[in-house]
């Protein structure tokens, strides 16, 4: 039913027996990063590197005896959703192949605005590709590389510019490493006497290791037989952490860059109050990603948090069927009002985001079909009015309704008595700090698009 398409995750892990099966683990605590499908590489005592990759979800992929094919103390993991329409188990990641320095695997998260640039290059020298995956960008530069792999690792991430936290195995180190900008998550733990790099810190809790430190901008991680150490390819552009992986992508659970998910949403569900109080006899939220917004709102108006709205956990994801009529009918199949809640009531209903508005306009309906007497939508976040080219699948600008429509259109489209969104000030206030990407809000994007201001 969410209109915004959540991202991919990676994990990667070194010296940690039956790596492979805390992979699993890890990956499944990423699992609503990516629904489309998983994979592990590990590198096995002989050094070869062994690969397993399907559509479908962590829990149903790696089972016992694909564990078991997967031998080793090192290996790397992704789950996925595509950034893009195209699909097809040729883009599941990893990816795994032979270059000049030997066998490797990478995976990636994250979208690399010069990706058709650096493939028509790669073409012409003779390169062929057997997926659309930015993340075999990667592999191509770095198997061409004939200068080991830290010279590989360099060369290609100075030439794919975007977004992209990214894991590479190799048959005795594994290289972490995040895009000068900032953009995407990578923590790094501490599991017994090995290593651990995931996309969130909640897998790190969820393998049993320690938090050490968030891998930094520009920055590569290398883990082998002598340790860890660290270098850059490049220095840090900017510390531009995508905004909506506090609003909306993260688990609660997680922190990113020293912030807690949860407590960043509430915060914001407070300042929201501050800046739009509504009169309302109580606060709902729009499961499960509104929660914490929505106690913070209640918590900072004094007005009750009721569950208003009950989330069938059985149905399956529905924001990623392609026609309306689909997402329509999903949507009622995952959302039902609770009437003897709602019913005679002014309900204030916290969002994180609108994107096309036939989720939010769906919702008013059967708020009203229930009893509401009053519905105000108010949103966690600014109004969304522009593509991102750096992961997200939100499709042109002509189809967010934030772009060409004021909040007064917007409130009207959706049938809400009231419609507020969080102010861009105030998003960076609830994170505490002054560096985020926000672009989709604000139109200012931190890289060069490459020509693609026009997706």
């Amino acid at each position: 039913m969410r209109e915004l398409h959540e991202e991919c995750g990676v994990v990667g892990l070194y010296g940690v027996p039956d790596a492979a099966r805390a992979a699993g683990i890890a990956l499944q605590y990423l699992q609503h990063r990516g629904q489309q499908g998983c994979g592990i590489a590990a590198a096995g005592p002989d050094g070869q590197i062994r690969l397993c990759k399907r559509p479908g979800l962590v829990k149903d992929v790696f089972r016992e005896e694909n564990l078991t094919s997967l031998p080793g103390s090192s290996c790397i993991g992704h789950v996925r959703y595509p950034t893009s329409d195209i699909g097809g188990v040729e883009n599941l990641q990893p990816f795994a192949m032979t270059g000049q320095a030997g066998s490797f695997a990478v995976a990636h998260n994250g979208n690399i605005v010069n990706a058709e640039i650096v493939r028509s290059w790669l073409e012409k020298r003779g390169s062929l590709f057997h997926s659309t995956s930015d993340s075999e960008l990667f592999a191509q530069l770095i198997g061409m590389n004939g200068l080991g792999w830290e010279s590989g690792i360099r060369s290609a991430a100075n030439q794919l510019d975007g977004a992209y936290s990214t894991v590479v195995l190799t048959a005795d180190t594994l290289f972490a490493f995040r895009d000068r900008y900032g953009f995407r998550p990578l923590s790094l733990g501490r599991l017994g006497d090995g290593w651990i790099v995931a996309s969130e810190t909640c897998a790190l809790d969820a393998a049993g290791a320690d938090f050490i430190r968030d891998i930094e901008p520009g920055e590569v991680v290398a883990i082998g037989a002598s340790g860890l150490r660290s270098f850059r390819y490049a220095q840090p552009a900017g510390h531009f952490m995508c905004a909506m992986e506090y609003i909306y992508f993260a688990r609660p659970d997680s922190d990113i860059e020293g912030c807690n998910v949860h407590a960043f949403r509430k915060r914001a569900g407070a300042l929201l109050y501050r800046e739009h109080p509504v009169e309302a006899d109580i606060v709902i939220c729009v499961p499960d990603s509104g929660m914490s917004a929505a106690i913070g709102y209640s918590e900072a108006g004094k007005i009750p948090l009721e569950m208003g709205l009950l989330k069938n956990a059985y149905v399956a994801r529905t924001f990623i069927q392609p026609a309306q009529e689909l997402r329509d009918i999903g949507v009622r199949m995952k959302l039902s009002p609770i009437r003897s809640i709602v019913g005679g009531k002014r309900v204030a209903v916290i969002d994180d985001s609108i994107v096309r508005g036939t989720t939010s306009r769906r919702i008013v309906r059967m708020l009203r079909e229930a009893g509401a007497t009053q519905v105000h939508m108010l949103i966690s976040s600014p109004k969304y009015a522009w593509p991102c080219f750096y992961g997200i699948d939100t499709g042109k600008r002509e189809q967010l309704i934030g772009a060409a429509n004021d909040v007064e259109r917007i409130c009207a489209y959706i049938g809400a008595d009231s419609l507020h969104y969080l102010s861009e000030e105030a998003l960076l206030e609830a994170s505490g700090r002054s560096g985020l990407c926000t672009a989709c809000f604000s139109g200012r994007y931190p890289t060069d698009l490459y020509g693609r201001e026009d997706d």
